[in-house]
């Protein structure tokens, strides 16, 4: 086992401290990949060679660190690879590293009974569509022939639908730096059910996240969701924009899209987190020229209300939907 996937326990409102933390996993190992808004993958294949330990036994001295220097406890999977270890993570709890052997005996047993969506990168839509043929765990999606998987998903995704079931993992740790992104977060006093607060949540990280990118003369090219629920569980969705921005009412419908498509009926959630991603230089950035004189009134009305946060305060303008609410 060479690859960590960790997820810090943070606080909703405490995603600044992912930096800090990141830091701490590169005194081990200079292979860190960021996954915000609180985890990380990290290659600990020289870090096993230089410490004389394995991985498990980093994994505890990471925890130990964790806890001692910034009071933050942490979730740890392991495993030959990143989607063994991602989800080694989901099986894993506090105080214990969730590991999986690199013999592929024990990969085949570890993957065998696990529901086809537990497989990351694998929708509901996908796993519904072989679910209605019967194949609804990746045992029986490994035992199925090739054939049969690209009829049902397609050529490219149906052979690594069955290398991935079959524990083949491909997927390497890619450096990062977390602040080629910007995150905003929603939490809410209570478990909030009402979807027109949570619509409203979302504008407001939405224009928050605009008028920072803004500031910084930046855009982003994916805009990532991420919803936490009572029983402190979260979904994560990303969606790639049609072209880089920082407009808000484009990031907005965005982000109304990524919730839509969720479907949640009746969900308990503890908050709502926005992070822009892939920023570039806005002056790089190419922009679909319109005939629309809306779209230009718009973005000339951005402009003159981001003059006036600057000068009067960030709740000096605010969107007409957010009047009154304490977003």
């Amino acid at each position: 086992m060479t690859i960590l996937c960790v997820r810090f326990q943070l606080p909703p409102t405490s995603e600044a401290d992912l930096p800090h933390l990141l830091g701490m996993l590169e005194e081990f190992t200079p292979v860190v990949q960021a996954l915000p808004p609180d985890g990380a993958l990290a290659d600990l294949r020289g870090a096993e060679r230089y410490f004389g330990r394995d991985a498990v036994e980093l994994a505890s001295v990471i925890r130990v660190r964790s806890l001692a220097l910034h009071g933050v406890d942490c979730v740890i999977g392991a495993g030959p690879g990143p989607m063994l270890a991602r989800m080694a993570l989901d099986d894993a709890a506090p105080g214990v590293t969730r590991a999986v052997p690199g013999e592929p005996d024990a990969i085949a047993g570890f993957l065998a009974d696990k529901p086809v969506a537990a497989l990351p990168g694998v929708g509901a839509a996908t796993a519904r569509t072989l679910g209605d043929y019967g194949l609804d765990t990746l045992g029986r999606v490994a035992a199925a022939p090739l054939s049969t998987l690209q009829r049902l998903i397609g050529a490219k995704a149906g052979r690594e639908l069955r290398e991935k079931a079959n524990g083949v993992d491909r997927g390497r740790v890619v450096p990062n730096a977390v602040s080629r992104s910007l995150a905003a977060e929603r939490p809410f006093g209570r478990d909030e059910l009402d979807p027109d607060r949570h619509r409203r949540a979302l504008l407001s990280a939405a224009e928050e996240l605009g008028a920072r990118l803004r500031a910084l003369e930046k855009v982003c090219r994916t805009l990532t969701l991420t919803v936490r629920y009572a029983d402190r569980s979260a979904t994560t969705r990303s969606r790639t924009l049609t072209e880089p921005t920082a407009h808000s009412p484009a990031l907005t419908r965005t982000a109304y899209g990524l919730y839509e498509a969720l479907g949640l009926q009746r969900a308990r959630v503890r908050a709502i987190a926005l992070r822009a991603e892939g920023l570039d230089p806005a002056d790089q950035a190419s922009h679909q020229l319109t005939f629309d004189p809306v779209d230009e009134k718009v973005r000339r009305i951005e402009e003159v209300a981001d003059r006036a946060r600057a000068k009067f305060g960030p709740r000096a303008v605010m969107p007409g939907g957010l009047g009154g609410a304490a977003a």
